[in-house]
């Protein structure tokens, strides 16, 4: 009874870490994009359009070239599209940056439904897993460490970005910006033209996030592939109190929870099974309730944000 008990909590164990992997990682391009746009003073709630349409364009580009990393590419231009479409309307007099994002979010999805509608049975190219556990000899646990390249590309993003704002000039325009936008013009910043940047680069970033759900995991194209990742990613960098790497751990705690409901199912735990697929929907309201209630996210919210004033 002990040895089922002990291979069952380390069969959980090994799929809530290859769930975690896997489903974080849209989580963390999205969170990343999110961050660096508020970063600048901006709020982007459109970033699940751009998520959607990324995972459609990057799987139709990987179909009809047969090269999956094209499609990634395709996917975040796709992004900076609707990014820079988002940072040029709120340029705008008297326009509200949250309005104007959902109103991209549903021109997003809208698109990419419209134009998805021929590749949702075709299958096309996906990208390749890096084996990272054949050593161990487990086939559970080497599925578990078949890890997605887009996971290191997120991680080295993210530590990127971290270095940028604390040590380059731009990241202290950028940061600067969005802290305060007299302060930024006093330096003879372009208040608008850093933000009309953070949030096409952002978008970029939320398209290359659709491009792994639908050329890694899942590993498709259909309309409802998303299930609000988007959004939950905006939550996500709240969480994270705005700061690059913590928005990588706050990724990685979504997607474990995202994996919960799998991971029951792989021990045969079949109860409960949608009330576990709920547990990120969960997570995401716990982190808003707490979060609005804590003086510490506050204290880090870029001072010209919309939700802050």
């Amino acid at each position: 009874m002990d040895a089922f008990a002990d291979t069952a909590l380390f069969t959980l164990l090994v799929a809530m870490l290859g769930g975690a992997i896997r489903v974080s990682t849209p989580f963390m391009f999205v969170a990343l994009g999110e961050c660096l746009t508020e970063k600048s003073g901006r709020i982007n709630l459109g970033l699940e359009g751009n998520l959607v349409l990324g995972a459609m364009i990057a799987y139709a580009i990987s179909f009809h070239t047969g090269s999956p990393w094209t499609g990634v590419l395709a996917a975040g231009l796709s992004g900076l599209f609707l990014g820079a479409i988002h940072g040029y309307v709120c340029k705008l007099p008297r326009v509200n940056d949250i309005a104007v994002g959902i109103a991209m979010m549903a021109f997003g999805t809208g698109l990419a439904f419209y134009l998805g509608k021929p590749y949702i049975q075709p299958s096309a190219p996906r990208l390749e897993a890096i084996p990272l556990g054949e050593w161990t000899g487990i086939p559970s646990l080497a599925q578990a460490l078949a890890i997605n390249p887009l996971f290191f590309v997120g991680i080295a993003l993210a530590v990127g970005m971290s270095w940028f704002f604390r040590n380059t000039r731009m990241g202290l325009v950028v940061r600067t910006t969005g802290d305060s936008a007299p302060a930024a013009k006093a330096m003879g910043v372009s208040v608008d033209l850093v933000r009309f940047l953070a949030t096409a680069a952002g978008g970029f970033l939320a398209g290359v996030g659709g491009s792994f759900l639908s050329l890694s995991y899942p590993g498709s194209w259909n309309e409802g592939l998303s299930s609000g990742q988007g959004l939950m990613a905006v939550a996500l960098v709240i969480f994270a109190r705005w700061d690059p790497i913590r928005c990588v751990w706050a990724a990685l705690l979504f997607g474990a929870a995202g994996a919960i409901g799998p991971a029951m199912q792989a021990i045969g735990v079949t109860q409960g099974f949608y009330f576990f697929n709920a547990a990120p929907y969960i997570l995401t309201l716990l982190i808003m309730a707490s979060s609005a209630r804590s003086r510490f996210s506050g204290r880090d919210a870029p001072g010209e944000l919309s939700i802050v004033k």
